[in-house]
């Protein structure tokens, strides 16, 4: 079995290499992607790749998101929506965690809640709130907080809708951030079940007549029997994740599964991939990934000081 540090840096290698697997096949329809024996970082010959400017091993706002987060939290040593706010701005404006400090795939969404930040509105408020607005952009990035916390399931789901707010402020892509990070910290405490568990601690934690257990049970309908379908809804993207982790009993299959959903490749993979790396720990993830990834000295410093916290703790 693997160690609680191997299962946390699996965690985090595992968000960024199915984020980077999933990088060349985005956009493209399930018919189109190839064969999984095929999926790899670099696609088969022929393959009308998506970002085609962009190396091979590169993760993407996914990952840059999400590394934003966990510096966010080792620096403040708690959740600050403003200090993440400023981060991700600097990802948009100037590139920072991103590999080679290049921005190539922006969110709508995130777009205008960063543009709102910039102009002086709060973190907190920055994140569009319509219906229309639940696009997977702070599911993504919202599994560090997993591995960072220590306080009781309630804290965690809380900090998990309020960094949502900054980009993405309905109640249903907070849900889905919350009962995420539920998922992920049963994963890590090795539950025989822990999407089961997430749920139940989900509806423990927000009993029926609360707004968030309305939104669990009229549109995540957790215990749903159809499959998830790939897209960018944050709702589909995360029964997707759970959907492809479940049904593959390796971080490769996993992965690969996920990819060839085709539409919205790299965070269906990126989400699914933080939850099987946390479960089969990182040396579980195939090698050739794990050293072809690329910007590996920007996530190293982070994950050591975040297996020393946790190690502390």
């Amino acid at each position: 079995m693997p160690t609680r540090e191997e299962r946390i840096a699996g965690g985090v290698y595992g968000l960024l290499i199915g984020d980077a697997l999933g990088v060349p096949y985005e956009f493209h329809p399930p018919a189109q992607i190839p064969p999984r024996a095929q999926i790899e970082f670099e696609p088969p010959a022929g393959f009308h790749r998506a970002h085609a400017g962009v190396p091979p091993g590169t993760w993407s706002d996914d990952g840059a998101h999400a590394l934003c987060l966990l510096a966010s939290l080792l620096y403040r040593g708690q959740l600050d929506p403003e200090d993440l706010g400023r981060r991700l701005w600097n990802w948009y404006e100037l590139g920072y965690l991103a590999v080679d400090y290049e921005v190539f795939d922006v969110g709508i969404q995130t777009r205008s809640a960063l543009n709102t930040f910039r102009a002086g509105t709060s973190a907190l408020l920055s994140g569009p709130k319509g219906e229309g607005d639940n696009g997977n952009g702070s599911l993504m990035r919202v599994l560090p907080l997993a591995l960072w916390h220590t306080g009781s399931d309630e804290a965690l789901a809380s900090d998990a809708m309020r960094q949502s707010l900054v980009t993405h402020g309905h109640l249903r892509s907070q849900v889905c951030c919350a009962l995420y990070c539920l998922w992920a910290r049963r994963t890590l405490q090795g539950a025989a079940d822990p999407w089961a568990e997430a749920v139940a601690t989900f509806r423990r934690l927000y009993p029926e007549g609360r707004e968030a257990s309305a939104e669990l049970e009229l549109h995540l309908r957790p215990d749903r029997p159809e499959p998830g379908r790939g897209t960018g809804y944050v709702v589909d993207c995360l029964i997707s994740a759970r959907d492809c982790v479940r049904a593959e009993a390796t971080y490769e299959g996993g992965v690969k599964a996920a990819v060839a959903l085709g539409e919205d490749t790299d965070t269906t993979a990126a989400v699914a991939g933080g939850i099987a790396g946390l479960r089969d720990g990182v040396e579980a993830i195939p090698q050739r990934w794990r050293a072809a990834l690329r910007g590996k000295e920007l996530v190293e410093p982070m994950l050591q000081e975040l297996i020393r916290r946790v190690q502390d703790t």
